[in-house]
């Protein structure tokens, strides 16, 4: 019979980050009073698993967010550069939804393909680095658990690659909170399901939550 491996992506908690920039791969972002609380309890939640390995991005809000995991079972925590945030061309700059970016002619040029993007880091460069953390992750703690914390854009490609969505879409249609699980369950090297879990929701902000559904512990099974 073949092992059963779990791998939980974890993205991290909240970012102190009283501008609103845009961050992206910066460094000296660092997890807000509310973000280490979000750790903590992701920590918690993970408390009873048999989690072997952890593994955090390299950037600071990823590896606090890890920490505390780690710590609770014992652990060192690895660091993989493939578990870091996508690239983004308006780092350093307040780029968000409704904020009036798009009717700005200076940006005008980096918007011309959504389906690459064409203003980052294209979704299938985040596929192939995020696979390959992934099953790196997954090998190193064979027949356990695992978790590899990340960012949310590169998290949410993982999983549309997995599911076989398409790789472009409305980032304000994301399933990948703050402090959330995506969890994928291997039987032997195959991928066999993934869920999705929010130990942390009810400390994530409610306008990030709106629209929003509450979910506990669906998985996404997928056949032979």
């Amino acid at each position: 019979m073949s092992e059963t491996t779990v791998v939980h992506v974890v993205r991290h908690g909240e970012v102190h980050n009283p501008d609103g920039v845009l961050y992206g791969r910066r460094s000296g972002y660092h997890l807000s009073e509310l973000g280490r609380q979000m750790a903590d309890r992701v920590a918690e939640h993970l408390a009873g698993r048999d989690i072997a390995y952890v593994i955090s991005s390299p950037l600071e809000r990823a590896q606090e967010t890890a920490t505390p995991i780690a710590k609770s079972h014992g652990l060192d925590l690895a660091t993989d550069e493939r578990l870091i945030e996508a690239a983004n061309v308006f780092e350093g700059k307040t780029f968000g939804v409704g904020d009036g970016a798009l009717r700005r002619p200076a940006n005008w040029r980096h918007l011309t393909n959504p389906f690459q993007p064409s203003w980052g880091e294209p979704y299938i460069e985040q596929v192939v680095r995020m696979m390959g953390a992934l099953t790196a992750a997954r090998d190193a703690a064979r027949g356990h658990e695992a978790v590899a914390v990340s960012h949310q854009l590169p998290i949410w490609t993982l999983r549309s690659f997995v599911e076989r969505r398409r790789l472009w879409h409305d980032p304000r249609k994301r399933q990948c909170t703050l402090a959330s699980l995506t969890s994928f369950s291997f039987e032997g090297d195959k991928i066999v399901s993934v869920g999705y879990s929010e130990p942390a929701r009810d400390l994530v902000p409610a306008h990030l939550l709106a629209g929003a559904k509450p979910v506990k512990g669906k998985a996404k099974a997928f056949g032979a």
